[in-house]
């Protein structure tokens, strides 16, 4: 009875294997799937600035003159100033020191920022000279005087003399004509309000630019008299106004000035023993 066992499942086992072999022959077999492969990052992309238009060298660079121009990172040219709100900051009246055209990539080497050491030398015209001069609200423009512009210099002085007339004890005159701006306070940036370092602060000096002998006669003036400054209109630089250098007197502003007399002047007799001496009082 054992041995019919042992026959039986010898028998069983053997169609069992060969029923499986003939079931992987009938099934076709799949290789496994290639793993696709991983995309492929994107190109870093950067912006950096350029020359929004040609800009000679000398020029103190505002806002417009900057564009952007976005290039993968591997076509960027060297040492481009990349874009970032700090690097725009910084170059707001930077000093252009070389011509740049138009496209032109911006680096380091081409400008002098305002702050950079000798700055405003750089930004002097040869032969010329920086002087700064004491305002106020008024004689300022109402700190509407921006770097770049361009002012007269306009002197205001009180005549004490003895014996003069009325008319002629208070006298302007311009002293300087069509001098440039620089800096205003400690702001050097072309475009920038005068009162772009503190809020509501109006502005407490102005450099100019003048020649040496220009200089010279400023600081005489400053002594002189107050000083204010009359700001020119940009079409003066193609059609300059005539100028007479006449002084305006008290009375050629006011028709009461020019007509006033002097008072009389006092006179009393001083005797002294046996001396007598007059002393007139003005």
């Amino acid at each position: 009875m054992s041995l019919r066992l042992v026959v039986v499942a010898l028998i069983l086992t053997t169609v069992l294997a060969l029923g499986a072999m003939a079931w992987r022959l009938i099934l076709p077999v799949h290789p496994p799937s290639a793993a696709a492969p991983a995309a492929s990052p994107p190109p870093l992309m950067l912006s950096y600035l350029t020359a929004a238009h040609a800009l000679p060298a000398g020029t103190l660079a505002r806002e417009e003159d900057y564009a952007v121009r976005t290039a993968v990172s591997s076509d960027v040219p060297a040492a481009a100033i990349i874009d970032t709100p700090a690097a725009r900051a910084s170059l707001r009246g930077a000093l252009i020191r070389r011509y740049l055209d138009a496209g032109a990539a911006i680096t380091p080497g081409d400008i002098l920022r305002p702050r950079d050491r000798g700055f405003l030398a750089a930004v002097l015209a040869p032969g010329s000279r920086a002087l700064s001069i004491g305002v106020d609200a008024v004689s300022g423009v109402a700190g509407l005087i921006w770097p770049g512009d361009r002012v007269d210099v306009i002197l205001t002085q009180q005549m004490d003399a003895a014996g003069l007339p009325p008319g002629q004890r208070v006298l302007g005159e311009t002293v300087l004509r069509d001098v440039r701006v620089i800096a205003v306070d400690q702001e050097i940036v072309q475009g920038a309000p005068a009162t772009a370092n503190v809020a509501g602060r109006p502005a407490r000096t102005i450099t100019l630019q003048v020649t040496a002998a220009q200089a010279e006669r400023l600081a005489v003036a400053e002594r002189l008299g107050r000083l204010s400054l009359a700001m020119r209109a940009a079409a003066d630089a193609a059609q300059p106004a005539p100028f007479d250098g006449r002084a305006v007197y008290g009375g050629d502003v006011s028709p009461a000035l020019a007509g006033a007399v002097p008072a009389a002047a006092g006179r009393v007799q001083v005797i002294e023993g046996g001396q007598r001496s007059e002393v007139t009082f003005r």
